[in-house]
């Protein structure tokens, strides 16, 4: 039975605003959205963690008075920490070890006045741009479940798609936050690095790659919620430029005229699918009606080199997280307790010397410092946010042959020899094609955002990213406060949801 039915035409505000005018309890919404769960996620796998009783206590007493007051609201299962509460990594170790305490941004959730119901799917140690961990199983698209709803934050955007909340955390280290956000039709703004919290569990996250949002169907619940949680906490290793005024406000200014860059050569890949050319012509046609500059320029990205890199930083973060992981659950380093494609990156990892981790970090610290330079004679810059609509779930998976001849490799501890092989080359080099530009900005730590502008024939969503200078995320809100309203996207809803 369907305790408040037109729960899915309001976003995350509005269902705030009927809870403070008491046209709707908090009860209510909690009831309402655990009905959604229970109906749907047996199909899309998006909620791994019900926290059901914890939600409806919470709803019961009194409400704090926060932007998001009373609202149902769901938290990926990577980085974001609940007291109590396992945070498993899509990893089996961690699946049943409760976390100690709340992250920081987490307080800031709850201060923001949501209700927490559970915990979003997510692949092992948030490291594949799909859902699909062996822990879990495959989260699934609502637009068409045989396809990913994108990675890592996979589960929060297949369970905002489906209307289950209006908004849900992510996590986003190589495009985790805008890959789902593409793949289900949806806003989402990876902010620039060091807007909000990491701690005070976790200094940095990726050697300062990773930053935590949320997934939203409209512009002004991200804006609003990062208002809510944007700042740094005691001991930040950095923080980002203070806002002039609050990001809610940007949404429904003018943004003027722009002059954007845009561009759809893939930056660490060779080919983009011509629906996603589609979009992205498609995208300039409509920035030039609503008045901006458009220019067809990007930045320069030696991608061979820049891949290269980037794999060897998360090989050695990879390792690191296996080595806590088995620590935590008191157990002697296994391949059976990982994931081949994040254990193999692990061991990658392991062979790796420090001068080729010093080597590569600083490579990338060059290649963010020209990065910024070109954004010196542009607003921003305009690339599709993936290179194909969502593809079908298993297909970036490494093979059932590769999966074997790696665990073997670990079984032998012989981390070198896979290094030797080139097992994982192929396999990056898969992955970056798919994602061949969302990586490069967690490198700058810009702000970046995937706007849900296209469908193509099929139904199936294409985002649009959008890339601002460093401290910039105002500028961004502007511009999505104009494309919402000039393409509004809010009443396109999966079918069934």
């Amino acid at each position: 039975m369907t305790t408040f039915p037109e729960y899915s035409q309001y976003d995350g505000l509005g269902l705030a605003e009927l809870v403070r005018a008491k046209k709707v309890s908090t009860a209510e919404l909690v009831e309402e959205a655990i009905r959604r769960i229970e109906v749907h996620n047996p199909a899309l796998n998006a909620v791994i963690y019900k926290m059901y009783d914890s939600a409806m206590e919470t709803a019961k007493k009194p409400i704090l008075d926060g932007p998001f007051t009373g609202v149902p609201f769901l938290i990926k299962d990577l980085m974001a920490t609940i007291q109590g509460v396992p945070t498993s990594s899509g990893n089996r170790l961690w699946r049943d070890i409760p976390a100690k305490q709340d992250t920081e941004l987490a307080r800031r959730w709850k201060q923001a006045g949501v209700i927490i119901l559970g915990k979003t799917n997510t692949p092992e140690f948030g490291l594949t741009p799909y859902t699909e961990p062996e822990t879990f199983g495959a989260a699934r698209n609502p637009w068409d479940t045989s396809r990913t709803p994108g990675g890592s934050s996979g589960g929060s955007g297949a369970a905002v798609a489906a209307r289950i909340v209006p908004l849900a955390s992510g996590g986003d280290g190589g495009g985790s936050i805008r890959i789902p956000a593409s793949a289900c039709g949806l806003f989402g703004l990876k902010p620039t690095r060091g807007r909000t919290p990491t701690g005070p569990i976790i200094g940095e996250s990726w050697h300062g790659f990773a930053i935590e949002h949320v997934l939203t169907r409209s512009v002004r619940d991200s804006a609003a919620m990062l208002d809510a949680t944007a700042g740094a906490d005691i001991g930040a290793p950095y923080y980002a430029p203070p806002q002039e005024r609050p990001f809610l406000r940007e949404v429904t200014a003018k943004p003027g005229k722009l002059r954007i860059a845009f561009t759809g050569r893939p930056m660490l890949g060779v080919n983009v699918h011509a629906d996603v050319l589609k979009g992205l012509a498609e995208t300039v046609s409509l920035l030039q009606d609503l008045g901006h500059e458009l220019v067809e320029d990007a930045p320069l990205v030696d991608g061979q080199a820049f891949s290269l890199a980037f794999v060897t930083i998360l090989a050695a973060e990879l390792r690191a997280d296996i080595k806590e992981a088995a620590r935590a659950a008191g157990k002697r380093l296994s391949v059976k307790d990982f994931d081949p494609a994040s254990f193999g990156l692990g061991m990658l990892g392991k062979a790796l010397s420090a001068e080729e981790y010093a080597s590569a970090a600083r490579y990338l610290q060059m290649a963010a410092r020209d990065i910024a330079r070109f954004f010196v004679g542009y607003d921003m810059l305009l690339t599709p946010t993936l290179s194909q609509p969502p593809v079908p779930i298993g297909s970036l998976q490494p093979s059932a042959g590769e999966k074997a001849l790696i665990r073997q490799i670990g079984r032998l501890d012989a981390g070198g020899l896979l290094k030797l092989m080139g097992i994982i080359k192929p396999l990056a080099a898969k992955t970056f094609e798919f994602i061949p530009w969302t990586p490069v900005f967690n490198v700058s730590g810009q702000p970046a955002m995937s706007v849900p502008l296209h469908w193509n024939a099929e139904g199936l969503p294409i985002g649009m990213h959008f890339v601002g200078r460093f401290g910039d995320e105002a500028s961004l809100f502007r511009l999505a406060g104009q494309l919402e309203g000039a393409r509004p996207w809010a009443n396109r809803i999966p079918v069934g949801y």
